[in-house]
This record gives structure tokens, C-alpha cells and sequence, in this order.
């Protein structure tokens, strides 16, 4: 702590002019049974006591406002998700995948635990959840259920697929644990499949779990994984797959030592081969070109790629190969980020482009210290703050070909009030955040909003990409889907 300039440490060493003893006899799950009895039971201290140099509080973090884009989005309603539930979200649709062959397939997921194919405007079941793991779960929310997907890129010559979902707290041993005493909400899991016929319109195989993650809270967990679509046969990455883990709400909720660390599995993006052996459970493989798998330290952990999120919820692609990772917010900044190998994002350090204090309440950000760049932490390529919208819901850069006024732009909006906004991927460059605008939409010739769409504060909004690289746009509160037919100036 002293080596990193940690101001404490420092001025601790200074007072009493010695350092504590190793413990050398404490094993390292005794030491992090310890912390954690500490971290359980000491009381909170204030902001203004635990760090009286924090400055004033950024009542408002960005005050320019997010301008018009100048481009209306007509939008045309193709689908209507059955229905899960009797009230909204009425189906918690989620991602939408393209499985590329000779006739590429559409596949969109519902939380609540169905896969379903698109075919033309109507879904089919492909999969579901609960019968294939009786001990599958969907509540409370806050993107439990059946999290994420993706297909192998050697799909179709090996049938393999990955799923995520939640079980209930203690269903299994966890392969990523903590301190018996800090409460386990539920897990998350993670499990290859591998189908019989790879072809066929309906699952049929065997699956084997891969690894499991408990968390402190039901609320940020494993809501991404993804294999790089421009790596191919041959090259470093292909094959190996990107996993989000979001920080639990261990954070928020005074354990801030889980998610702030090389050590732990939380607030990472996670890399690793699907198809290896060599991680400590041995049922996948760590490569070799992570930035943390060759270190030569013990305590690091081989499969992380890069950490430092709250919540990396969304993993996508430019056309030139950018890696965009999305990390929604806490109380002030919703972050689009360059994913870029052994980088730290700041959380739960930082939100956004600012100082943010776990130790104590989190409803505040402050302006960054004169010492922030001895911290090395990777800032966000674009942002917007709480004024504009509460979540951020990740989208896609424009890459067909029949809307040409939108090539090149990264398409997404925030989750809560469904506004939708654009930016220029090719503007995406650390230490200058892009400049975001909102695109209005139309539905049937009639200019809306999603809130007026589906009656509901919350929209719930959602992108996905389909055939032709069409752009979708969906909202779990009422479960109807949208394409994108074409896109005018104002």
C-alpha cells in the first residue's frame, strides 16, 4: 500500500515507524475470513468524517446537455414476445444473436428462462431453462434469470453453445466464493452445451457447468458473454470466450474489498477458453495472452482481462475491431468504455470521470484529485449523466446497408425512460469522450417515445441486431418489437 502511494498507509508508517507483522502462519482464506468479519461488522462512518478532503459534491457531473441529432428513426412494429408475466415487464426479452451458416439463424432470449428462434416476425422456443436445470430461477429481477448466450463460432462442427443463469444461494460448491460471513443471494453459473444435431430447431443434448460465481446481492451479475466476431481460425483470440461479471452489489454494500481487486472474480471481464483445462477447476482453459495468466503472481487471477466495472452488461464490436463495453452507473455516470486488456475502469474508486466514495454513501461523485494519474485508471470513451437517463442499454454500430445516413454510428439509449441517442464510432478515443446526440423515432408516422409506446416509466428498452444486420429495438415492459425501417433528417 505504501509502494502504490496510498496516503494512509503512508502517513501510518510515518507516525509509528513500523509496518504489521505478514502473519506468515494465516492462510489466505484466513486472512479473507478476517476481512470480511471486519468489513461485516464495523460501522459505517460518514463521507465528511472517513474522507474530510473529498471536496464539494458535482450537483450536476455534466451539465451540458445531450443536443439533437438532427435524425428521426422510423420504426416498424414486426413482434409481440409472449407473454411471461401478468404484469409489466410482461416478458423480459433480452439478446438477440445472429448464428451464422449457410442460412444464418436469429435467436432472442427471454429472462424468465426461454430461447426462442425468430422465424420471419414469429418466435419459436428453442430452449428452455428450467426443464433443462430444475434448479434454475428468474427472481427478483435485476437481470437474474437466464442471463446470456453464445454460439461457438465452430458451432456447426462442434454443436457447442454458452448460457448463464441463476440458482438459488448454496445450490453447489462455488468455484468463486467469499467469506462465509457475508450473505450469499443467489449464483450464477455458467454452462456449455453441446447439442446432438446441431441443425435441429429445437435443443436436444447435454450440458456441463463450467463455473460458478456467488453474490452478495441478486443485482449485478453475469449479464454478458460474447466470442469476438472478427477473430478468426488461427488467431489469438479466437474461440475464447468474454465473460461480464458485474460487481454483485458488493460496492454499495460495504464490500468493496470483493469487487476492488486482481484477486477476486468481480466487476471483471473475463477471458477464457471454453475448450482448455488449465484453471483451477479444470473445466476450462486460461489463455496464455491474458494479461494477468503469466504475471507470476499467485493472487491474481489468469481469467480476468480487464476489471474495474460495476455493471459491464453489454460487449460489442466496432467494424475496425474497437471492443465496447458498456458499465451502468450508481448514482451519476452511465460509461461506454474501450475494452483494452489489463485495464482498471475505477470502480468502485470511480464512476464515470469522477471520484465517487464506497466508503461511505454512494449518492455522490466528486471531482477527480490532483493525484488521479498516479492511479492508471482507463476513463470511459463517452458518458452521460443521471439528468439525462438512469441506464445505460448498449447497442450496436450501423452496419447494413440500406439505411446509409447511419453508417458508423454506435445506436443505443438508456433502459429506464427509452431514450434513444447516436454517437460516431469512429470518434471513440480515450482521454476525449465522444460527443452523444438523441435521435427522435416514429412508429406508424406518428412521432413517440418508448414511455408512450409501452405506458410505463419504464421501458425497458432493449437493441438487438438480426439478418442483413437490420437494427431491433424491444422493450421488456410490453414485450413488442420494433425494426428499424428508415432513418430521415429533421
Amino acid at each position: 500500500m505504501i509502494r502504490s502511494g496510498d496516503a494512509r498507509a503512508t502517513q501510518l508508517f510515518a507516525e509509528y515507524k513500523q509496518a504489521m507483522p505478514a502473519f506468515t502462519s494465516l492462510s489466505e482464506a484466513d486472512i479473507q475470513a478476517i476481512v470480511s468479519f471486519i468489513h461485516s461488522n464495523q460501522r459505517q462512518a460518514s463521507a465528511a468524517s472517513e474522507n474530510p478532503d473529498l471536496g464539494t459534491p458535482l450537483l450536476d457531473p455534466i451539465p451540458d446537455k445531450i443536443a439533437s441529432s438532427g435524425f428521426r428513426l422510423s420504426l416498424e412494429e414486426v413482434a409481440t414476445a409472449p407473454p411471461t408475466a401478468q404484469k409489466a415487464p410482461l416478458a423480459r426479452i433480452n439478446q438477440m444473436r445472429v448464428l451464422p451458416g449457410k442460412t444464418d439463424r436469429v435467436f432472442i432470449e427471454d429472462l424468465r428462462g426461454t430461447l426462442y428462434e425468430m422465424i420471419g416476425d414469429s418466435l419459436r422456443i428453442f430452449m428452455e431453462m428450467g426443464k433443462e436445470r430444475p434448479g434454475f430461477i428468474h427472481s427478483p429481477g435485476h437481470a437474474t434469470g437466464f442471463g446470456s448466450y453464445a454460439f461457438h463460432p465452430d458451432f456447426y462442427a462442434n454443436g457447442l453453445f454458452y448460457t448463464t443463469h441463476t440458482e438459488k444461494a448454496h445450490t453447489a460448491t462455488a468455484d468463486f466464493g467469499y467469506a462465509d460471513s457475508i450473505r450469499v443471494a443467489l449464483q450464477w453459473v455458467l454452462t456449455e452445451w453441446k447439442m446432438t444435431t446441431p441443425t435441429s430447431q429445437v435443443f436436444a443434448g447435454t450440458g456441463r457447468e463450467l463455473l460458478r460465481i456467488d453474490m452478495v446481492t441478486t443485482m449485478h451479475g453475469v449479464q454478458e458473454i460474447t466470442f469476438n466476431p472478427h477473430a478468426q481460425p488461427g488467431s489469438p483470440d479466437y474461440g475464447l470466450l468474454y465473460i461480464g461479471v458485474g460487481d454483485g452489489g458488493a460496492g454499495e454494500n460495504g464490500y468493496a474489498f470483493l469487487c476492488n481487486t486482481l484477486s477476486q472474480v468481480w466487476s471483471s471481464v473475463l477471458r477464457i477458453d471454453p475448450l482448455g483445462s488449465n484453471s483451477k477447476n479444470g473445466r476450462y482453459g486460461i489463455p496464455p495472452g491474458n494479461p494477468y495468466a503469466r504475471d507470476q503472481d499467485a493472487a491474481t487471477l489468469g481469467e480476468v482481462f480487464c476489471r474495474g466495472f460495476r455493471n459491464p452488461n453489454r460487449i460489442c464490436w466496432t467494424p475496425d475491431g474497437k471492443m465496447l463495453i458498456t458499465d451502468i452507473g450508481q448514482s451519476s455516470a452511465e460509461e461506454l468504455n474501450l475494452g483494452l486488456p489489463g485495464a482498471d475502469y475505477g470502480w468502485p474508486e470511480r464512476e464515470g470521470l469522477f471520484l465517487i466514495n464506497h466508503r461511505g454513501k454512494m449518492n455522490k461523485v466528486y471531482a477527480l484529485p490532483e493525484n488521479d494519474p498516479t492511479f492508471h485508471y482507463t476513463y470511459p470513451v463517452a458518458l452521460y449523466d443521471h439528468d439525462e437517463g438512469n441506464a445505460f442499454s448498449g447497442g450496436f454500430v450501423y452496419t447494413g446497408t440500406d439505411i446509409p445516413l447511419l453508417k458508423g454510428k454506435y445506436i443505443f439509449g438508456d433502459i429506464v425512460n427509452g431514450r434513444v441517442f447516436c454517437l460516431e464510432s469512429n470518434q471513440l478515443q480515450l482521454g476525449k469522450p465522444a460527443p452523444i446526440a438523441e435521435m427522435q423515432i416514429e412508429v406508424g408516422g406518428k412521432v413517440t417515445t418508448f414511455q408512450a409506446l409501452t405506458g410505463n416509466a419504464k421501458a425497458d428498452l432493449r437493441f438487438g441486431v438480426g439478418l442483413n444486420n437490420a437494427l431491433y429495438l424491444y422493450t421488456k415492459s410490453d414485450g413488442k418489437m420494433y425494426k428499424l425501417k428508415r432513418c430521415s433528417r429533421l
